[in-house]
């Protein structure tokens, strides 16, 4: 292993894998991959689930099919990558220390840095849940491993906290086993999952969703023997006779993902309090030149399909940087307004040639709605949809020429019906 390479990709999931892909096709071959896990492939490994690719590929395919093909092409064009390999720091001059079992303790330095390290599943301790500590509390993710790669049944009598989508799958997966989902509970208004996981995993199963409502009490001494939820009011706080009691041996969380942006801080990047990821501009370069973040460590994706086409834009740009250095920038800044919770990139370049794709989301459901990207009293891009919900990412395009006649902040909003 050299001591310096060009590019420098920190995470082999579907994100490092689409950005070191990216970079070698844009020009720059001398790339290393920085992977924990004992195989590339990331989180997809172990979500054996089909629906993967239908954006991409046009085809259903498998998180593992998905990755394969993203591996195949690493090895293909013979990138570098190290597994079982722990990265400890990334310093603002691009240098990162990592660590395995081969090499030890080492250094390598970068002429720039992809960062993709993916997320992190919430904790029942970072929500507060009454009750014991009982054996027979997961979250959703950890189940998904035990089932999916151990061959483990984590229990038979289910209650899950949380629609997001990996509680969804997990829902449909466990009942697939053998196991009885009493109900998924979700203390917002809607899911946090996407439409067609809803239907497929709990409709189609007939498993009740309960909107509106939380767990208060998870019950048992060694092991869960209960648990018992309640209706929340606008305040989340709990409503006094509306508890339903479940007899069951397994709780699994499914309440959120936050992006893993340990190594981002050691880096000096700046953060986003809305994402919780880095702030960047269109080519995903963050606030220290030459550091450019994609996947889920930038933003929590729904589909694999965008994580992937957002690597592409991170790998192109390092592979740019590299050739040409650092580009000169004019930047303007994007805004949430009506009914938006966040808005990527948080920033514009305004010398780019390109058409600039905005991701952002939506806080409420929002039926027979208007998306409106505005510069002042100009505005830039419109479209119409018959919903928008928090759980699915919207996009909306700004041409390139409506790019480089900006003449201020952008502001991107939602309205229609409530």
């Amino acid at each position: 292993m050299k001591t310096s390479y060009d590019i420098i990709i920190i995470g082999g999931g579907p994100a490092g894998l689409a950005a070191a892909i990216s970079a070698y096709d844009n020009g720059v071959k001398d790339i290393l991959i920085l992977e924990r896990e004992s195989s590339l492939g990331g989180i997809l490994n172990q979500c054996i689930h089909n629906g993967f690719g239908l954006a991409r590929f046009k085809e259903s395919l498998t998180g593992p099919e998905y990755a394969e093909r993203f591996i195949d092409g690493v090895v293909e064009r013979n990138i570098e990558y190290l597994t079982e390999t722990t990265v400890l720091s990334v310093s603002e001059d691009k240098k990162v220390t990592a660590m395995n079992v081969d090499n030890g303790v080492f250094t390598v330095s970068g002429k720039a840095i992809v960062l993709s390290m993916g997320c992190r599943e919430r904790s029942r301790g970072a929500l507060n849940v009454a009750g014991t500590r009982p054996a027979g509390v997961y979250s959703a993710g950890t189940a998904q491993k035990y089932v999916n790669i151990l061959g483990y049944m984590p229990g038979k009598s289910v209650v899950i906290l949380g629609s997001g989508d990996i509680g969804l799958i997990m829902a449909r997966r466990m009942t697939l086993e053998g196991a009885k989902v009493h109900a998924v509970c979700e203390i917002m208004p809607h899911s946090s999952g996407l439409k067609r996981n809803i239907v497929q995993c709990l409709d189609d199963f007939d498993i009740p969703l309960y909107l509106n409502h939380t767990i208060i009490d998870i019950e048992g001494k060694n092991r869960v023997s209960g648990v018992t939820i309640a209706q929340v009011d606008e305040n989340k706080k709990p409503i006094k006779g509306t508890e339903k009691h479940f007899d069951c041996d397994t709780v699994l969380f499914s309440v959120g993902l936050i992006p893993e942006n340990e190594l981002s801080k050691t880096a000096g990047v700046s953060l986003s309090p809305r994402t919780k990821g880095a702030v960047v501009d269109q080519t995903r370069e963050t606030s220290v030149d030459g550091i450019f973040a994609c996947g889920n460590v930038l933003q929590v994706h729904d589909l694999v399909d965008f994580v992937s086409e957002e690597a592409e834009i991170a790998g192109k740009y390092a592979a740019s940087y590299v050739l040409n250095g650092k580009e000169e920038k004019k930047v303007v800044e994007t805004n949430c307004g009506t009914n938006v919770t966040y808005v990527l990139p948080q920033k514009i370049n305004l010398n780019s040639n390109e058409n600039v794709k905005l991701f952002f989301r939506v806080n409420k459901v929002i039926k027979n709605c208007v998306v409106t990207v505005s510069c002042g009293d100009e505005v830039i891009a419109t479209k119409k949809k018959k919903i928008s919900v928090p759980g699915e990412m919207e996009t909306a395009l700004l041409l390139a020429d409506k790019v480089k006649n900006l003449k201020g902040d952008i502001v991107v909003s939602v309205e229609g019906e409530i």
